[in-house]
């Protein structure tokens, strides 16, 4: 398994656009307006001709947000990134700038419950239809691919952390013409970049890894200059969903890291995989690192992982009994986290992916943070032997 990030130089990314700094900071400054002005008449209408580009409101464009986006673009391999407000906002700027009414969008089964809760309302109240099909059978997907506008795609796929072959599929999409989209935000560009692999379009909740401080919501979309200058002219500017300055000054904080924690998240998140799977009341661990191979283009693995207990494990008891773990949702800071399954069933309200596709009632979803393996190995211990049918309190 490849921990390097070496298909970028990471000196260059820490002390990206140090050079030009007021004071030669070494933390670029945020640029906190809402608006910019013009030295003459003759500036202000080249602007608005499109002869020159230039800063004008920030809901268009600021200096900040601009830094992060190129930073993420680099760190895709990507012409360009666009930033939005939440991993949401950009998800559904991205579907929204490439549907029409009427048109059909194929997308992998275990996509993120928001994503799936977007499809299955407002593009269904746009007549757009969507067609789920396992990732994992490439057969089923080229069967599902004409006549499609969209190709949707998650890998590794929520909750059940299926991954694909992601290079494959795209290219099935791309044999029938169809724009292709992933969800890169479990991987990271450090572990996987999709445009390499031939995908159109990665999206990220930046709120996660990328940001990795738990301190900011956001999202982002990366591609070509062409794909994403479309979203950039159609969905970004009339949906609102725009980066403020200072959580892209956060973002940036966080992209400098990124290599560093991506690593410690996925040794930490193995580690505790291989003791679970040896416990005698556990089933089934859902983690692509314990697989005898990752599937092409995915070189790494993160600390989000799930797994199933055995029958007779009060869940309840083993939640409330953990201590360093919190009951939370979301992922990617340095916090750990635990997520019951049997709870996101129980969402009656907002039906999500994990009913409509699956999930076992018996599975609980982690995130391994940054808090010391050992320290966080002792505290599921200590929570499944207090939860376990033989020893209830």
């Amino acid at each position: 398994m490849n921990d390097r990030a070496d298909f970028f130089d990471e000196a260059s990314l820490i002390g990206a656009h140090d050079e030009g700094n007021a004071f030669d900071a070494v933390v670029p400054p945020i640029v906190q307006t809402s608006l910019f002005t013009f030295k003459d008449y003759d500036e202000m209408l080249a602007t608005y001709r499109g002869e020159k580009v230039r800063p004008t409101y920030t809901r268009g464009l600021n200096p900040t947000v601009r830094m992060f986006e190129e930073m993420l673009a680099k760190l895709e391999g990507g012409e360009d990134a666009i930033g939005f407000a939440s991993g949401m906002s950009a998800i559904s700027s991205a579907v929204l700038s490439f549907v029409e009414p009427g048109d059909r969008i194929v997308a992998v089964k275990h996509v993120y419950p928001d994503a799936f809760r977007l499809f299955g309302t407002l593009l269904k109240r746009m007549r757009v239809e969507v067609t789920y099909v396992d990732g994992r059978d490439e057969e089923a997907v080229a069967r599902a691919l004409p006549g499609a506008k969209l190709f949707y795609m998650e890998s590794p796929t929520s909750w059940v952390m299926e991954a694909h072959d992601v290079g494959a599929l795209a290219a099935l999409a791309k044999a029938q013409g169809i724009p292709s989209i992933i969800d890169n935000s479990w991987a990271s560009p450090i572990f996987q970049r999709p445009l390499t692999l031939g995908v159109d379009m990665v999206v990220h909740s930046a709120s996660k890894y990328l940001g990795g401080h738990s301190d900011v919501v956001a999202g982002v979309v990366a591609g070509s200059k062409e794909l994403v200058g479309r979203i950039r002219a159609e969905a970004y500017p009339y949906l609102g969903g725009k980066l403020s300055p200072f959580d892209a000054w956060l973002l940036i904080r966080g992209l400098r890291t990124l290599p560093v924690r991506m690593r410690a998240h996925q040794a930490a998140g193995l580690t505790v995989a291989k003791r679970l799977a040896e416990h005698p009341l556990v089933e089934k661990i859902c983690h692509p690192g314990l697989a005898n191979r990752l599937p092409p283009g995915l070189t790494g693995t993160s600390g989000l992982f799930s797994f199933i207990f055995r029958e007779g494990v009060d869940i309840r008891g083993f939640a409330d009994r953990l201590n360093l773990f919190k009951l939370g949702v979301s992922w990617g800071g340095h916090e750990s986290l635990v997520v019951p399954g049997e709870v996101v069933l129980q969402q009656k309200a907002q039906p999500n992916s994990a009913m409509a596709f699956g999930v076992h009632p018996r599975s609980v979803r982690l995130h391994v943070g940054l808090e010391g393996t050992e320290a966080l190995w002792s505290d599921l211990e200590a929570a499944i032997a207090a939860a376990s049918s033989n020893d209830k309190k």
